[in-house]
């Protein structure tokens, strides 16, 4: 396995019900594995998003730090 991150998340009650359920039915073989998977998931589908939005951020930092102040 690849170097980890222990990372604590708090979740609302009935998210953490629900990932519990899903551990239960045997979709996962742990929380820790849900876990993982939704962030994965959430990442890849959201990469380019993700990106743009960094760039955006990043150009509009350096024009404000170009502007005479």
């Amino acid at each position: 396995m690849r170097d980890v991150k222990s990372l604590t998340v708090k979740l609302p009650d009935q998210i953490a019900d629900e990932v519990a359920r899903m551990v239960r039915d045997g979709w996962f073989q742990s929380e820790n594995e849900l876990v993982r998977a939704a962030v994965a998931e959430f990442l890849r589908t959201r990469q380019t998003e993700l990106q743009e939005r960094f760039q955006r951020e990043d150009i509009a930092w350096a024009v404000a730090e170009s502007k005479p102040g």
